[in-house]
Formats: C-alpha cells, structure tokens, sequence
C-alpha cells in the first residue's frame, strides 16, 4: 500500500499531543538507545492536566472505529432522516456506550485509560496505524479478548514494520520496578503469541479492511521483509516533587527523575530479554503526578 494511502488510516492525534510534552534518550534503559519519555504538558508553570484529559477522552471514538466504519456509521445515520449535528451526536452517544461498556470482563479504568495512551502515541512516536482494532473485541461476547493491548503496522524503507504494544498502569507509590518488569513479561508473552491473535481475527470486522491481506499474508508466512518491533507505555505514580521555577526548569527535571529511575533498575531485568530482541524493545514512559485523581477525572469524562 503507498506511504500516502496508509497516511489516511492515521487518527488525529494532533489536538491531544499538544498536550503531552516528550523528549528521547536513552533513560539507563536497554538497549541503550532513545526510548520516550513523556508526560503532561507544561505551559509556563501550569500543568494542562484538564486539557490533557479532555482531548484524550476526544479521541475516544477513533480509537473505537476505523475512519471507513465510522464513515459508514455516520452515513446510515444521516440516511435514518437525521442531520449532520445530529448524526454526529448520535455516533457520539454509541462511541461512548461501546467504551463505557468495555470493561464488563477484563479490562479496568485504568487499562482503558492505558490502551488508549498506547494507541495515540502508536501513531505519533512510530507513524504506525492500527492494524487489530482491539476496542471492538472487549464488547463482543463472542470473542475471547487476550494478548497485545495494540497491534499497529507500517511500512518504511521497504519494510513491512508491525507493533506490538502493551500498557501497564500503577496508581501505587513506589511501582516503578513492578512496573518495568511487568511489561517486560507481557510484551514477551504477547510477541510469542501475535500471530495466533491475528489468525483469530483475520477473517472478523476488527481488522481494517484495507489491511486484511497483509495480515493474513504475515500470518501464513508469505509476506516478506518483515520487522515486528515491541513497545510498553509505563505509566505510574510519579512521588519526586516538581520545584516549578521556570517551564524549562520543570520538563528538564522530568527527564532527570525517568533517567533517575531507569538507572535503579536491576539490570539483571533484562536477562529476561533474548540478545537479538533487544534492538526491537521501545519504552514510553509516562510519569504522572496524583495519577489517581487524573484516572478519577477521566472516569468522570466518560460517564462511568
């Protein structure tokens, strides 16, 4: 598919990551290469808290449906005798039915809130659109719901370049250690089982139909020039005080706090990671500040 075809599949992530701040290096981490540190915004000495909830809740419905299926639905909604304002208030109303629904078996508040963190960053750090819509799947009784939070494709310099991503979110204090070696383990146990996760839902809705024939080539083995690339979004209880003197003062001090915690990791954590896999492992970091009252916040946006 041409560069300029997939470039239509992405959602708009540009309202919602005007306010989320982010710097790459290498955070202690391995490998050791640029992975992501982020956070929420700061303009001056105020932090878009607000603004950065609402505009994630905003991207609620891309998330949900693909730009064909929402299209689809808006056009079955105008053609019901409704008009524009109200077709789009309606496909609203049903976006956040499926969403507020979606945690009737296994997933919580906090893993939506992750997931849908991992899809926006998927398509802005990595240019990588959603090959396996997973929201759909947590709202079909039909379907067994496991494996990756996200599974996103691209296709660059001749590669057919697919990501596994997983979320993990601790409101605890004093989780960042659980944290990392928790999404070392799940990102491992999805990268070992994908291909079976795609056999599953290649012949189902939650694939974009413009994607269904690379899938299913991936997963019989034909599709050539392959990179599978794995990405863990850890987002925890960040305790280390902010001194908010100036908006460059405050950002520098964030990424000295991820570096500080990257470099407390027993390094013996990724033993667990085979040698060749390494250069495939992206980390997103997200340090939130009373990340219980934002979950609260996002909670209220919803309407859960």
């Amino acid at each position: 598919m041409p560069p300029e075809e997939l470039e239509k599949l992405l959602s708009c992530t540009k309202m919602f990551m005007n306010h989320v701040h982010w710097v790459q290096q290498s955070f202690n981490l391995v490998p050791n290469r640029d992975h992501w540190g982020t956070s929420i915004n700061f303009i001056d000495l105020q932090e878009y808290r607000e603004e950065f909830c609402t505009e994630l809740v905003n991207t609620i419905p891309e998330w949900v449906y693909s730009n064909s299926k929402a299209t689809a639905i808006m056009d079955d909604l105008v053609s019901e005798g409704r008009s524009t304002i109200n077709a789009q208030m309606a496909f609203a109303s049903k976006t956040f039915e499926k969403f507020r629904n979606s945690d009737t078996r296994d997933i919580t508040l906090q893993g939506q809130f992750g997931e849908l963190l991992l899809f926006n960053f998927l398509q802005t750090f990595f240019n990588a659109i959603p090959l396996l819509r997973k929201m759909p799947i947590t709202t079909s009784t039909e379907m067994e719901r496991f494996g990756a939070d996200a599974i996103h494709y691209n296709y660059k310099d001749g590669k057919h370049l697919f990501y596994l991503g997983e979320a993990k979110t601790y409101t605890s204090k004093y989780r960042f250690n659980v944290a990392l070696k928790d999404a070392i383990e799940s990102i491992l146990k999805t990268y070992a089982n994908h291909r079976k996760e795609l056999g599953l839902y290649i012949y189902d809705s939650f694939i974009s139909d413009k994607l269904i024939a690379i899938a299913r080539d991936y997963k019989n083995g034909i599709l050539k020039d392959v990179e599978v690339h794995l990405v863990s979004i850890i987002t925890y209880e960040e305790t280390n005080k902010l001194e908010k003197n100036s908006e460059a003062q405050i950002k520098d001090d964030i990424a000295k706090i991820i570096e500080d915690r990257g470099s407390k990791v027993d390094k013996e954590l990724f033993d667990l990671i085979d040698s060749g896999l390494h250069p495939r492992f992206n980390y997103i970091i997200f340090p939130v500040w009373e990340l219980d009252t934002l979950i609260q916040q996002f909670q209220k946006l919803i309407g859960k």
